[in-house]
């Protein structure tokens, strides 16, 4: 894994903190230059908020898919990132490197023998073996659904899609611990506590590292990289694993458990959620940050990647739920008992392998379940981006069953239902300009999809 420091505030970060500290204290503004003891008057005491004002951007080529999912963008929404898709970047699995897997393994996991290491490679193998043997077949039906579905998508539009799209569903076959690359960016206070933090082998490397780079040339503020070691945590993911056979399911899962002060909703106008979400930032609808939509969710672990990208909501912690994913164009290639020994043969190994390596060879179709908790104003803009029909079929099935529960519990006249509308329908124009769908969007655009 390679990690390198793309770019950093261009002020020494005690400098700009010091400036921020004293500016609070201060009937002046401070000068620029003067430092102050941060150890003992900023960080000992927890005053951290002068340190978010330097920012470190990082690039990470050759993390595993799992290691982000399920380490860097598991629990901390203090980032912005860019990850390299899966939908568009084919060589990922048709040209794999397993030296490279093995190493990742064999490095992070060096207490594994080598039978278990053998164990590890034979599920990525098998996961990939699938795949590359029944991806030309999902691509043709993957055109052929096109056709039917979206009566306006041109020749072109099916040429450059069909293949994304049944990778995209193919993938479910894979597991997680391909590597990949990110872009990421943390402020300094988030970078220290995801280091301290850091509860997997990779992760623990990772965060490490940032670290290293970020006070490479001020050692001043080394204090920061003491810690207390931390437990490994992802073994709860798996405290209900005990079937001997994994269910496949065709749909995700989304249940509305409750909404609260639905009264307070303020119905936003066409255009202030797209193509600039100015919600969160207009007083006009400040009183939808008191009214909150909670759910609970049961989807892969491809579109819990997905999910975490909206970083405004609130999500519990997940567990494993022993079941498996299988899009529609798996289905229809008939791998549903391909799918299931699959999943099998991946549960099997927590008996052998430690939980965090099982975690990062979770298959993307493995299911997980977890609750979530948006206000309005967070609920509207996960919502509007994820009925748009550009969106994977898996994460807007996923939201189009909580409208669905929506509708039925406040009736289908209910203004909260204006959460629950794609760009085009709120503006009455395509959202995505040139990657226009094809859908007849004269017609109800709630309906199920295939792809």
């Amino acid at each position: 894994m390679n990690i390198k420091l793309v770019s950093k505030s261009v002020i020494d970060p005690q400098v700009l903190a010091s400036y921020a500290a004293k500016g609070c204290y201060e009937a002046e503004e401070p000068e620029l230059g003067k430092k102050i003891d941060l150890q003992k008057r900023i960080f000992n005491v927890g005053h951290h908020t002068v340190l978010q004002h330097n920012h470190y951007t990082f690039h990470i080529e050759g993390i595993a898919v799992s290691d982000i999912t399920f380490g860097l963008h598991l629990a901390s929404p203090f980032y912005n990132s860019s990850q390299r898709s899966g939908r568009f970047c084919s060589a990922m699995f048709s040209s794999p490197d397993y030296g490279k897997i093995e190493q990742y393994i064999r490095t992070y996991w060096p207490e594994v023998g080598n039978g278990e290491v053998a164990l590890a490679l034979n599920l990525v193998k098998g996961g990939i073996e699938i795949f590359q043997s029944n991806i030309d077949k999902a691509t043709k039906i993957a055109k052929h659904l096109i056709k039917g579905e979206r009566p306006f998508a041109s020749e072109s539009y099916i040429e450059a899609n069909a293949g994304k799209f049944a990778q995209e569903q193919m993938r479910m076959f894979v597991p997680t611990i391909f590597p990949t690359g990110i872009t990421v960016t943390f402020n300094l206070s988030a970078l220290v506590s995801m280091y301290r933090v850091a509860w997997s082998p990779v992760l623990k490397h990772v965060t490490s590292e940032m670290m290293r780079l970020a006070l490479c040339d001020t050692p001043e503020l080394n204090f920061m990289l003491e810690k207390e070691e931390q437990e490994e945590w992802p073994l709860e993911l798996f405290a209900r694993y005990h079937k001997a056979t994994i269910p496949v399911l065709s749909k995700p899962k989304g249940k509305l458990v409750r909404i609260e002060n639905a009264n307070s909703f303020t119905e936003p106008k066409g255009g202030d959620s797209h193509p600039v979400d100015l919600l969160p930032f207009s007083p006009r609808y400040m009183s939808n940050t008191n009214g909150v939509i909670e759910t609970e969710v049961e989807i892969s672990v491809a579109t819990m990647g997905q999910d975490q990208r909206h970083r405004t909501v609130k999500r519990g912690q997940p567990r494993f739920t022993e079941r498996f994913y299988l899009p529609p164009i798996p289905r229809l290639c008939g791998l549903e008992g391909v799918a299931e020994s699959f999943a099998f043969a991946w549960s099997s190994l927590l008996s052998l392998l430690p939980g965090s390596l099982v975690t990062a060879l979770a298959p993307y179709g493995a299911m997980v379940s977890y609750p979530k908790r948006a206000d309005f104003n967070a609920a509207s803009h996960e919502y509007t981006k994820r009925l748009c029909w550009c969106t994977q079929e898996e994460i807007y099935h996923s939201v189009l069953s909580v409208r669905n529960e929506v509708s039925k519990k406040e009736g289908e006249n209910s203004p909260l239902l204006k959460m629950f509308s794609p760009s085009c329908v709120k503006t009455g124009k395509c959202g995505e300009g040139s990657r226009y769908c094809g859908r007849d969007m004269k017609e109800n655009c709630f309906i199920e999809r295939k792809v």
